[in-house]
C-alpha cells in the first residue's frame, strides 16, 4: 500500500552548512558540539543519538523557513560527522516509535490547528485523521519532553 505521507528531514544543504562553518543558517549563531547526552533525534537521519558515543551539533533552525512568512526558530541537533538524509518515503522513522511525540497540526499562514500526543508509536492512524482534514497543510512532529522539532510530514 503506497504511503499517504511524506516525511521531510532537514535538508542536507543545511547539515553540511553547519558541519562546515558552525554556525546556524540565517542567524550566524555559533553551534556548538559535543558527546550526545540525550537521545536526540538526529534532524538529518533521524536515527537516536547513541548517548555517551555519539558526538551531535546543537544549533539554531527554523523549520518554517521557505514555507512560512514568519519565523519561529529553535534548537536542534544533527551528528556532528555526515549521516544520510532519512528518505522522503521511507515512512515514519523506527527510532522516534519509542519516543513521546506531539504532533501539531498546521494551516495557511503557520496557523496552529491541533496538538495531538502519541505515546504508543502508533502514529500512522494519527497522522492519516490530520491530514484527512483539508485545512491541514502540513504536520510538525515534536519530541512531547523537550518541546523540540523533530520533521514535517507533508501529504505524498
Amino acid at each position: 500500500m503506497p504511503q499517504s505521507f511524506r516525511v521531510a528531514a532537514i535538508p542536507s544543504k543545511v547539515a553540511d552548512l553547519v558541519r562546515s562553518t558552525m554556525r546556524s543558517p540565517g542567524y550566524g549563531h555559533p553551534a556548538h558540539a559535543e558527546v550526545a547526552t540525550g537521545y536526540g533525534p538526529c534532524r538529518h537521519c533521524l536515527r537516536d543519538f547513541q548517548v555517551g558515543k555519539d558526538r551531535r551539533i546543537l544549533f539554531t533552525y527554523d523549520p518554517f523557513h521557505g514555507i512560512e512568512s514568519l519565523p519561529l526558530p529553535g534548537p536542534i541537533f544533527i551528528h556532528e560527522g555526515s549521516c544520510e538524509r532519512f528518505g522522503d518515503d521511507a515512512g515514519f522513522p523506527e527510532d522516534l516509535r519509542s519516543h513521546r511525540l506531539t504532533l501539531v497540526a498546521y494551516g495557511a499562514g503557520r496557523q496552529l490547528l491541533v496538538e495531538e500526543q502519541v505515546e504508543n508509536g502508533e502514529v500512522e492512524p494519527l497522522i492519516a485523521r490530520l491530514l484527512q482534514q483539508k485545512e491541514v497543510k502540513y504536520l510538525h512532529v515534536r519530541d512531547t519532553e523537550a518541546g523540540c522539532y523533530d520533521f514535517r510530514i507533508e501529504r505524498s
